[in-house]
């Protein structure tokens, strides 16, 4: 599976491969802020506990969702 993945990535042209490297930074980007967002203690807007964690948790869901986007766009 992961060497068929590989041969994909190596077919595609010089946009698509920069278009994948941008599909994962953005997927890091939403995950690590939404890591952040729970777990930084002095937030600097004025959120209660419990929404600060309902948010950053939507964005994790959000980053997973992107993440399974890009693994199917370049796995078939």
């Amino acid at each position: 599976m992961l060497k068929k993945l590989l041969n994909n990535i190596k077919k595609k042209s010089l946009r698509e491969r920069f278009l994948l490297v941008l599909g994962i930074f953005f997927f890091l980007l939403y995950f690590v802020l939404g890591l952040f967002i729970i777990f930084m203690k002095n937030f600097p807007l004025e959120m209660g506990q419990v929404y600060r964690v309902v948010f950053g948790i939507i964005l994790i869901l959000y980053a997973s969702f992107r993440f399974f986007r890009i693994i199917n766009d370049n796995y078939y």
